[in-house]
Order: C-alpha cells, then sequence, then structure tokens
C-alpha cells in the first residue's frame, strides 16, 4: 500500500461496515496486506460487510492469511457463494484447510460444477501439474472463426483464470488441436478461421502428475503465461497459470531454505507462530546436530594424550573446523542448485568428485598457506610463541588444511547425489548438517596429520 493510502484512515478507529468500505476501493494486495493486520475476529466482521465480488478476489490472493479460518466464522450462506465463485485451485487450497466438520458442512451446499472441481483437483498429489491447475479455461472447436473465438471470450471472461490464450480442440473428439494467443486473436482477420490465427507447430504441454519444478522450468524455457494439462488421450483437463508457478516455486524456495538452514519449514509468517511451534520446528533437527557435534567430542577424546603434549594444537582447532565446514558448506550449495536447474543428473556424481578433488586441494592450499604465514608473522613479532617447533606446527595446520579443505568440498558434493539417489530431498543436505559431518572427520585428520609431522618432537 502507497504512504497516501496508509496514511488516508486509520483502521483501528473505523467500524467493520466503515473499513469494508474504505478496503473496496483499494487495489486487492493493498486491502490483502490491511486484512492481514486485523486478528481473525475483525477479519470475519470486515468480509460480512466487503462487496461479495471484491471479497472472492481477496480469497483468490494466496497472501490472504488464514483464509479458510475466516471462512469457518462467516455465516454459511457467504462461505458458500465465495467457495463457488473462486478460482477452482485456490478453492480446493483454502477448502482443505478448514476443519472436517465444517467441510462436512460446506461441502453438499456448493454448486455441483464447484464440488466435481474440487473432486477431481484434491485427487492429485502436492507438488504436481494436476495439483495447480485449475480447470477454468478457455476451449473452442477448431471449426470457429476468430470473431466466434473473440464473442466466446467476452461472454466467458468473468469464470476464466486467464484469457490470454485458447486452447482449439477437435470439435468431434476433443482432442488438443492448437494454442492460440490473445494477441494473435486481436491481430487476425475476424472472418479467419481460428486455426489461422493459431501458432505453428505443436502445442506445447503437460501431464496432471509433472513436477511442479518441470513445470517450472518449461515456463521459464518457453515464456508461458500458461501451458494446458492434458490427460493421456490428449483431452485438456485444465491449465497451469505461470502465477501459480510463481506461488509453487516460491513457496518450495522456503522450504528448501529452511531446510538449508538446518530447521522444518515453517508453514506461518515467522511473527504468528507460536512459541512452542518454533521450538517443535527448531528443536528436533538442533537435537539431532548436536548429537552429531557430540562425535567431534568423542574424537577429541581420542587424541586426548596427543592434546596433554602438545597444547598448541588446540589452538587451531576452530580455525580447522571452521574451513572444512565453510568448504563443504560452498560444495553443497553449488550442487543443490545445479541440481535443482537441471544443469547436473545423477550420473554426473563422478564429473563433479573429479572437479571439487582438485579444486579442495587448491582452495585448502591457499588457506593453508594464510594459515603458515599468520604463524609467521605472529611468532616473528612476538605476538605469541608456539614454542620451539613453530615451523612444524606451521607445517602441520598447512598440511591438514589442504586435507580437511578437500574432504569437505568432497563430502559436500557427494552428499545432494546421495539423498538424491536414495529419494531424499537434496535440499535436506543443510549446511550445518554438512559442517557436523565435516567436523568429526577435520578433527580426525588434524590429529592425523600432526601425529605424523610431530612425532619424535611435540608428540
Amino acid at each position: 500500500m502507497t504512504e497516501n493510502q496508509t496514511s488516508a484512515f486509520d483502521v483501528k478507529t473505523l467500524s467493520a461496515e466503515a473499513l469494508a468500505e474504505r478496503l473496496s476501493r483499494l487495489h486487492f494486495a493493498d486491502a490483502v496486506d490491511v486484512i492481514n493486520d486485523l486478528d481473525i475476529v475483525e477479519r470475519v466482521n470486515v468480509f460480512k460487510f466487503l462487496p461479495i465480488e471484491y471479497a472472492i478476489e481477496l480469497f483468490d490472493k494466496p497472501e490472504l492469511d488464514e483464509p479458510g479460518q475466516i471462512l469457518e466464522m462467516l455465516p454459511t450462506d457467504r462461505s458458500v457463494i465465495i467457495l463457488d465463485g473462486m478460482s477452482a485451485d485456490q478453492a480446493v487450497d483454502v477448502f482443505q484447510e478448514m476443519d472436517e466438520a465444517t467441510r462436512a458442512k460446506l461441502y453438499p451446499l456448493l454448486k455441483p460444477l464447484t464440488r466435481a472441481e474440487m473432486k477431481k483437483l484434491s485427487s492429485y498429489p502436492d507438488g504436481t501439474a494436476g495439483a495447480l491447475m485449475t480447470t477454468e479455461f478457455i476451449a473452442v472447436p477448431s471449426t470457429w472463426t476468430v470473431r466466434q473465438t473473440l464473442d466466446h471470450i467476452r461472454d466467458v471472461e468473468r469464470t476464466r483464470e486467464t484469457v490470454y490464450a485458447s486452447y482449439v480442440i477437435n470439435p468431434e473428439t476433443s482432442v488438443l488441436i492448437k494454442a492460440v494467443s490473445l494477441r494473435n486473436l486481436i491481430l487476425a482477420n475476424p472472418d479467419d478461421t481460428i486455426l489461422d490465427a493459431a501458432t505453428n507447430g505443436e502445442p506445447i504441454k503437460i501431464g496432471p502428475l509433472t513436477d511442479q519444478e518441470e513445470v517450472a522450468r518449461l515456463f521459464r524455457r518457453h515464456d508461458l503465461l500458461s501451458v494446458p494439462v492434458v490427460d493421456e488421450t490428449d483431452h485438456v483437463i485444465g491449465i497451469v497459470t505461470v502465477d501459480d508457478v510463481l506461488d509453487a516455486m516460491t513457496e518450495e524456495m522456503s522450504e528448501d531454505a529452511y531446510k538449508f538452514g538446518g530447521m522444518e519449514a515453517l508453514d506461518k509468517p515467522y511473527m504468528d507462530i507460536g512459541f512452542i511451534d518454533m521450538m517443535k520446528k527448531r528443536g528436533g533437527w538442533l537435537a539431532v546436530l548436536f548429537l552429531g557435534e557430540m562425535l567431534t567430542a568423542s574424537a577429541m577424546q581420542h587424541f586426548e594424550v596427543e592434546l596433554e603434549k602438545a597444547i598448541v594444537l588446540t589452538l587451531f582447532i576452530p580455525l580447522i573446523m571452521s574451513s572444512g565446514g565453510n568448504s563443504g558448506s560452498q560444495a553443497t550449495s553449488l550442487i543443490i542448485r545445479a541440481l535443482a536447474l537441471r544443469e547436473l543428473e545423477l550420473k554426473d556424481w563422478w564429473k563433479v568428485a573429479l572437479r571439487e578433488i582438485p579444486a579442495g586441494v587448491s582452495l585448502g592450499a591457499m588457506l593453508g598457506l594464510i594459515g603458515v604465514i599468520r604463524i609467521i608473522v605472529w611468532q616473528k613479532t612476538g605476538i605469541y610463541d608456539y614454542g620451539e617447533h613453530w615451523v612444524l606446527v606451521a607445517i602441520t595446520v598447512g598440511s591438514a588444511l589442504i586435507g580437511i579443505v578437500m574432504f569437505g568440498c568432497l563430502t559436500g558434493s557427494m552428499l545432494p547425489f546421495l539423498l538424491n539417489r536414495l529419494g531424499f530431498d537434496p535440499a535436506s543436505a543443510s549446511a550445518p548438517f554438512v559442517a557436523t559431518l565435516v567436523d568429526v572427520t577435520g578433527i580426525v585428520i588434524y590429529f592425523s596429520v600432526a601425529a605424523l609431522i610431530l612425532s619424535g618432537t611435540l608428540l
């Protein structure tokens, strides 16, 4: 909402009826922002007074918070009108948010067409084109003219998800033949047949079980606004529009971001999550990661004798552990993105390994050199005395960093492939998880190198 609009009225001083009247003058997105700032009772009261067509448009916005709960609390007849008027795909999402008792009460009161669309759309798994699609599209027989098609679009425009594309079907078999854009229709001669205005070549189409990530890649590759969803006999059963794809991918990217941060995905805005729910979302992963870090403590206990003999080695443990974890997290981020964009396939794991090993050695050598220079500078300037064998300590730190960073790069790059092969989301290879895994092995590598280089001197 613009600054002028927000300053035009004080939400808290208005009655529900007055607020509804003011909101109905705003853009839908701005009105949603105002409504989301109200508590649930205030939202319900406002929706009682909003013009019904405007209310339907607001419920069609995925940004509206808790739409299912609002409909549960609205009068039954108004809830039914809103559900019947919503786009089919959004109506299904909102309907599934309601409690079972409310769904059982409302479902028989919906129009037969709404019930049929809900039943069809809810039958497809989440994350597929079928779950994203809407059944509100424009299909015309191939025998029509451009003028007939445009007249039809004017008649049905308000009941369709989009009018930017129409789908030409065989009038006898209803099989999809062509797709024609609104631009082509406007530019064509009104007396031309619809096939004359259609684009050349086979129309781009997808099946209902196509993964939503594949759908997104298709939209990006061909700059689509919508794509038809067809069954096994090439009958159009729905369309997926670009706004639905953007909403789905935004939600999926949010889930991946949460996973990569080492926690469960939040199903509500941060400020709307209760304290107990937040603890559940974060506590489980933290406990798992803590148990993993306990292995680091066990590794250090294994080298207790070495630590007692060469206390100076403990000074570099944080440096060693963070370097390995950071390199592993970097590699994991790169590979997860490449897999998501289909730049890499599962069979490419060995190519990645052959790249990451020399990359890890080079990066480790760079960090090792920095570590050695640091020790030399501190020793020579008198900032810290690392003892009479400080040169060997410097060599130990530098050599260990090469091995640890190389191992971190290799582990971080291979873990997404392993998870993918096992059927898990590669994003589950979270940065904290990779860092924990590399921490344990980093300690082992560090002290193994130290035992090799410092044997007979400090050890």
